[in-house]
């Protein structure tokens, strides 16, 4: 009598994974369509900055620098504090994506899910570059006159590319940290206030000595300084060096934690 061979049970098939960054390419094309649409939230991060741009130009300018230079001096802390406001918007957009269900749908898919992370920090440093572009515009029009050159302007668009993709990376880490949205924006609103303590509106030597040392050692005054000098020639120093090293080191730290947070929360490397 001969016995049957019993095939052996196995698990369901792998699923393939999608080849090269067109998962990565997927979600950047859903995070700018996102981003268009959401014309609001573009609008926000472009009219704050310019509204407080005039505020300190024109209502306290005078007061700060009688002589009217003042809007070359803070102009580039305003190209940052617009930066931070659009970078900001993405930590509630990670949230939303945790809190609304849409991750457990891309878990069934055969897609690597750090792409997701990836759609929404590229479209913040898109936006954010456009919304930066028409805010110099708006400075130029309304007195900043940079001596810069085509290579220094290079420069300083490279180190704004770079302190956007060092926030955002931080802004998305916080929204997969936070655990709704709404929580999300309240811990990057904190964020927001780091150029006001920093040589963004005033010099680092009119501040109380106690303060002087958190705003001359903090991330931001050194890319501040670096973009001012890239436009308007002021002393650099080593503040370049600082500026990429702070960028440097937030991105990386940022990243690991993000992936962290995300295996965690998604469940699938």
């Amino acid at each position: 009598m001969s016995t049957a061979t019993i095939a052996p049970v196995t698990t369901a098939a792998r699923r393939p994974r999608l080849r090269g960054l067109a998962a990565e390419r997927v979600f950047i094309g859903r995070s700018l369509i996102h981003s268009v649409r959401d014309v609001e939230a573009l609008l926000m991060a472009v009219v704050l900055p310019t509204m407080l741009m005039l505020l300190f130009t024109f209502v306290f300018g005078n007061a700060i620098d009688p002589s009217g230079g003042y809007v070359d001096y803070v102009v580039p802390g305003i190209i940052l504090l617009c930066a931070g406001f659009g970078a900001s918007g993405t930590a509630v957009s990670v949230a939303r994506d945790m809190t609304t269900g849409i991750i457990d749908r891309f878990r069934t898919m055969p897609l690597r899910s750090g792409a997701v992370l990836t759609g929404h920090v590229v479209e913040s440093l898109v936006r954010n570059l456009v919304a930066t572009a028409v805010v110099i515009g708006v400075a130029l029009l309304v007195g900043f006159t940079p001596n810069a050159s085509p290579l220094e302007w290079l420069a300083a668009f490279g180190v704004v590319a770079l302190y956007i993709l060092a926030i955002t990376y931080l802004f998305a880490a916080i929204g997969l940290a936070a655990a709704s949205p709404e929580a999300a924006s309240g811990y990057g609103f904190i964020l927001l206030f780091l150029p006001y303590l920093s040589s963004a509106f005033v010099p680092v030597d009119t501040m109380p000595e106690w303060l002087q040392w958190i705003a001359e050692h903090q991330p931001i005054t050194p890319v501040i300084e670096t973009i001012r000098s890239l436009l308007v020639g002021t002393p650099m120093g080593d503040s370049a060096w600082w500026a990429v090293g702070w960028c440097l080191v937030i991105v990386a730290i940022a990243a690991v934690w993000g992936a962290w947070l995300f295996r965690r929360k998604a469940g699938r490397r």
